[in-house]
This record gives structure tokens, sequence and C-alpha cells, in this order.
């Protein structure tokens, strides 16, 4: 893979390698990823977008402590082209027996929150490898499921880094 270019596609999404707090193309791009519903934030992409931009975060804690449910989401402006979609699809922080904290449920419907949102703009989504994976505990395959089954007809980019 290339930096920066698309390494190939598949279904409706484009991997690429790259840092998704940085999307390429133009106009408007919208960066989503995976948030809990207790207002953690301090571990896994998150990191990565505190270190861009400090609205994310603020605005993401707010959010949560005036009663942000799972499925939601919290649409914050960065730049002038860019926005960073804060989507509550996990319940918690830790796994619980058998149970991850990553609610499929949750994630399918601020999908159809970011659909909206982004055709409204008529903007791309930028998803860091693999959203709702890491800590959140997700299958991939599902993910990928639900991204092509919720994002049809928006431009998808999956970064790698």
């Amino acid at each position: 893979m290339v930096r920066g270019k698309i390494d190939k596609v598949k279904d409706n999404i484009k991997y690429i390698r790259g840092d998704a707090t940085r999307p390429v193309g133009e106009g408007t791009k919208i960066i989503a990823h995976c948030c809990n519903d207790i207002g953690a934030w301090g571990a896994g992409f998150v990191m990565a977008i505190s270190r861009r931009w400090p609205e994310p975060k603020k605005e993401y804690k707010r959010f949560v402590k005036h009663g942000c449910g799972l499925g939601d989401v919290l649409y914050v402006k960065c730049e002038e082209d860019i926005w960073v979609a804060n989507i509550i699809g996990q319940k918690g922080i830790h796994k619980r027996g058998n149970q991850v904290p990553i609610r499929y449920g949750a994630i399918r419907k601020g999908f159809i929150s970011l659909k909206k949102h982004a055709l409204k703009r008529n903007a791309t989504v930028h998803i860091p490898d693999m959203i709702g994976c890491g800590l959140a505990g997700g299958s991939r395959q599902e993910m990928i499921k639900i991204i092509n089954e919720e994002l049809e007809g928006i431009d998808v980019y999956v970064y790698k880094i």
C-alpha cells in the first residue's frame, strides 16, 4: 500500500493507508468513530482525534452528561470541511462475561444518521480501521457488513496506519 493512495475497493469501501484524522479528497469530509455511553475518552482512536482538535472531546463529554443514548451521534465541526461524528456505539468500556462493549444495533442506528448527514452535506465518510473492533471488541466482518448496508451510496474510506 502507498500512503494516501487507495489500495483496494471492496463493496462500498475504499481502503487506504494513512491517518483518518487527515482525510483525503476534496470537499466535506466526516470522520466517524465509535464512542462509549459513559463519557470515557482516553484510549484508542480518540487519542488521535484529541491531538488534532479539542472540540470533539469537549462536546462529547457535554453530550454524555446531558443524556445521550446508544445509537445517538454528535457531529462536531472541526475545520471548514471536516466534521467528526462521535457515534455512541458501545455500552460502557469493559467486557462483561461474554458481552463485549460494542452494540451493533447502536452502530447501525448511528450509521443511518451518518448517511443522512453525509448526503445533506455532500460529504465523504472516513473511518479508522476498523471502527468498533479494537477496545469495543467488535467483529471486523460484522462492521464491514453494517458499513456496506447502511452507508450504501456514500464514498467510504477506511484507513489503515
